[in-house]
């Protein structure tokens, strides 16, 4: 029997969460190795160091952010259309420094000349940086409403462009983004690699933790007195047919927080993100790599939630026409798609949870430069 519309709808906004905080928690660390590659490493062979601690897992990472992608076009058809389209540019860049990632991989050994690796090395620098800032810049807009408005046969509408992006609470959410995902990195690398890369890495994650609580904390404040949020006005049709012009929405600064103060429970993303950070921070401090990953993990989770929970149920709240908002209960697909693709995610998602699983426990253990120096042409 196929459940209510209502409780799909809610269902695969959850999943959505999963799959972005599980590209985020898995991905992250590899953007945030990539990032911190020109300044945690002093020599070729502690390049090489650091990019074979996460040469086995980063392309596996990926699945999780086709999924999401493939998840928004299926399950929010409207979402997919005017994201995609109103972000193109900004996707495009995404898209480019992700490519160059397995180029970087694929030739950065082909020449032994230190200017040809170290071209490579920027790039793979450029593939960790610039989808992490992006990535950060596209949930500050989020937040703040994107300009685009639907037309009478839901046709979305974009009203902006690339540079309007670049708001400075945009910028801000940006910059946590790197802060965040060069912490993780950082108490990756501090885990998988021995001698002066794990040292300098170590020290690195700690000073990304303290940035990323003070900017998380910041950001916070933004949202409750700055940022204007959306709230749906009169009532909602959980069930009812996917058409966003049926309701009506208001803007109202603090918004945001509404649904913390609905149910307190949920204060526990937020809680998570600081908490882990903190940890992250502290387990470092006292030289338990291990406990310091799962907490920069942790923290990881919970700012990615964080910002999910507060915008439920808006997935593309609208800056220019607040009633062409895309929301949870009027842009999804058919409930059938919904639970033909639900069934399939029961069969297919704990395949990948044990896949990424068993791939990390099977090249556990470190990745020391003496391993490294004995092999030239290790990956």
């Amino acid at each position: 029997m196929i459940p209510d519309y209502e409780i799909l709808r809610f269902i695969w906004w959850a999943l959505l969460g999963i799959l972005l905080i599980g590209f985020a928690v898995t991905d992250g660390y590899d953007l945030g190795t990539g990032i911190l590659l020109p300044f945690a490493a002093r020599s070729d062979a502690e390049r090489r160091q650091m990019l074979e601690s996460i040469e086995p897992h980063w392309e596996g990472h990926q699945v999780w952010l086709i999924l999401g992608a493939g998840a928004a076009f299926a399950a929010w058809p409207l979402l997919y259309a005017t994201a995609f389209s109103g972000f193109y540019l900004a996707m495009f860049a995404v898209l480019a420094a992700l490519i160059l990632r397995p180029v970087g991989f694929a030739y950065r050994n082909k020449r032994a000349e230190a200017s040809w690796r170290n071209a490579w090395d920027w790039a793979l620098f450029a593939g960790g940086f610039v989808p992490a800032l992006i990535f950060g810049v596209a949930f500050g807009n989020l937040l703040q409403g994107v300009p685009f408005h639907l037309d009478d046969d839901l046709r979305p509408i974009y009203e902006g462009g690339f540079f309007g992006l670049l708001k400075p609470f945009a910028l801000l959410c940006g910059v946590t983004s790197v802060a965040m995902l060069v912490m993780h990195g950082g108490s990756w690398i501090a885990l998988k690699t021995d001698g002066a890369v794990a040292a300098r890495s170590r020290h690195a994650a700690m000073i990304a933790a303290a940035a990323l609580v003070i900017l998380f904390a910041l950001a916070g404040l933004f949202v409750a007195l700055i940022v204007p949020g959306y709230v749906i006005s009169g009532n909602i049709a959980h069930g009812g047919a996917s058409n966003p012009l049926l309701k009506s929405a208001t803007v109202e600064t603090g918004a945001w927080l509404r649904n913390y103060g609905i149910h307190r429970g949920l204060l526990a993303a937020p809680a998570l993100g600081f908490a882990g950070a903190l940890g992250a921070l502290l387990w470092q401090a006292a030289g338990h790599p291990r406990t310091a990953f799962v907490a920069s993990g942790t923290a990881v989770a919970g700012i990615v939630a964080t910002a999910g929970i507060s915008m439920f149920p808006f997935l593309l709240p609208s800056s220019s026409d607040p009633r062409s908002s895309l929301t949870v209960w009027a842009s999804s697909s058919s409930r059938l798609t919904l639970w033909i693709m639900l069934v399939a995610t029961v069969v297919f998602l704990p395949l990948i949870l044990c896949y990424t699983g068993w791939a990390i426990r099977a090249m556990r253990g470190k990745v020391t430069l003496a391993q490294v120096e004995a092999g030239e042409d290790s990956y």
